[in-house]
């Protein structure tokens, strides 16, 4: 592969972190080129680390979110009608481009996002197999033949794609989430254009870059770059153009509605996975080792900033102060804050200053309710943008960390007398995306398993994403499944053509 590039430093001891030259883009990639702004604006990336400035991206707008709208409506007219086989061949050789140059993506994922070097290298894995897994997929888009009462019809059942897709992803998982859905798209004959967030577009032009070496047609995949400040209006373009057929979305609740109002007026197809607040329950008959090992992965992967990361835990009064005692000495012995480019390091930076100052507040509320600090419980002196990871016992329904999602390193813990209540407790909020529960009880299981009310259940399991399964939740945390067999019907029509006069 092709050099490093290292970034100037204004200050030795903030220096940028040296990047990969050969993926390293700061232009927006529309119809097969790099296009910067119309007006030539650019917004500054930043290591969330050190805040040191890493390069300045093309600041787009709704001009340039048209012109990429357009550019995906002209090449679906001719991607549509590639055939699957050869859909398939592509997104392999995207694959195969992500794998050859995974530690290259994940010093771009380290360097934008903060997330150790290791859990980096993680997701790039993670996110090449959904391109992976859709290339397989894209040869198994099956039609049927209905059965029909009248002897001179023949009924039958197409899955066409539905067209230009708008795919607007998140910070926390800048290159899965890209992948999860544009791996999707593809194999189904869509094109799309993607709005990364303004903290990690870094990762999107990288695969950008990929996807043209792979000779993914023009057009097909594109990306638009944008700041905070211009992402409503290029967000509203994304969401009314009348060539885009359908949205995808991964973000909060509240962003998650203002689209979906927009989509309302012309009727467009939407899968969205919003906001979660993950229970973590356990039963006095579970295996408290691995309770708390179980939790440690749940909460603290990312430094707690993760959709599908356990916000509150629920512990049955039997076991708890064993389980509190077993995560809380874990947690000393496991978990080590840093620079994500740093050996040994397992906690990096939270996204931004905001990011801290809610786990901050969340921790300041509970305490001030009578929470009791177990661990942590304070900002990292290593740089503005860390938070200690955080144990709370003591903790009560009422209390902001558990009605609120934190997403930071903030584990509250919560005691309980019977399934009934640990069950209620679960249930009460508005979202319901993943729930965990760890318990010895067969017949236990079975029933708590059917009444969370959550889109994804892990038992006995703290890690529960993977390319195979369904990924989505109910209630308020979103629309639609992704990944697994089910993530292409997303972006398929059925038509159904009735043969008569046979």
């Amino acid at each position: 592969m092709s050099g490093i590039l290292r970034l100037p430093c204004r200050m030795a001891s903030t220096c940028a972190p040296a990047l990969p030259a050969s993926l390293l883009r700061s232009a927006a990639y529309v119809g097969g080129s790099w296009l910067q702004s119309s007006d030539s604006t650019t917004f500054p990336v930043l290591d969330p680390a050190t805040g040191t400035e890493l390069v300045q991206v093309a600041d787009c707008g709704p001009r340039e979110c048209r012109e990429a709208v357009k550019a995906a409506a002209t090449a679906f007219r001719s991607w549509k009608e590639v055939s699957s086989k050869e859909r398939s061949i592509l997104l392999r050789k995207w694959y195969d481009l992500m794998i050859q140059n995974k530690d290259e993506l994940a010093r771009i994922i380290t360097a934008e996002n903060g997330k150790p070097t290791k859990e980096a290298l993680g997701e790039i894995l993670y996110a090449a197999g959904f391109l992976e897994w859709f290339s397989e997929e894209a040869r198994r888009i099956y039609g049927d033949v209905i059965s029909v009462p009248m002897k001179d019809r023949r009924a039958v059942v197409l899955k066409q794609p539905v067209g230009v897709a708008s795919i607007i992803t998140p910070w926390n998982f800048p290159s899965a989430m890209i992948t999860r859905k544009v791996g999707a798209a593809l194999a189904a004959g869509c094109t799309v254009v993607v709005k990364p967030a303004e903290d990690t577009p870094l990762s999107a032009l990288a695969l950008a870059e990929l996807a043209h070496q792979a000779g993914i047609p023009a057009g097909v995949y594109n990306v638009v770059p944008c700041s905070r400040e211009k992402a409503p209006a290029v967000g509203e373009v994304l969401c009314t153009d009348p060539s885009v057929a359908k949205i995808s979305f991964t973000g909060s609740t509240a962003t998650g509605k203002i689209l979906l109002r927009y989509a309302a007026d012309s009727v467009k197809r939407v899968s969205m996975e919003l906001g979660g607040h993950a229970p973590f329950i356990v039963f006095d008959s579970a295996d408290v080792d691995k309770a708390a090992a179980g939790a440690l992965a749940s909460k603290f992967r990312n430094s707690g900033q993760t959709c599908v990361c356990t916000n509150r835990f629920l512990v049955q009064k039997g076991i708890h102060d064993a389980f509190v005692k077993k995560l809380s000495t874990l947690m000393g012995k496991e978990l080590h804050i840093g620079n994500g480019f740093d050996e040994g390091v397992t906690q990096g930076p939270l996204i931004n200053e905001r990011a801290v100052d809610k786990v901050e507040h969340h921790v300041q509320d509970a305490v001030s309710q009578g929470a009791q600090i177990v661990a942590g419980g304070k900002r990292s002196t290593v740089g503005k943008n860390f938070y200690e990871p955080t144990l709370l016992s003591s903790v009560t329904t009422q209390m902001l960390c558990a009605r609120e999602e934190t997403f930071g390193p903030l584990a509250p813990v919560l005691k309980f007398d019977t399934e009934e209540e640990a069950v209620a407790i679960a249930n009460s909020a508005n979202v319901g995306l993943a729930g965990y529960f760890y318990s010895q009880d067969p017949a236990q299981i079975w029933r708590v398993a059917e009444r969370l009310e959550v889109g994804m259940v892990g038992v006995n399991e703290g890690l529960l994403s993977s390319v195979e399964c369904p990924f989505g939740g109910v209630k308020q945390s979103g629309l639609g499944r992704e990944g697994s067999k089910y993530g292409i019907d997303e972006y398929l029509e059925t038509k159904y053509v009735c043969f008569g006069g046979l």
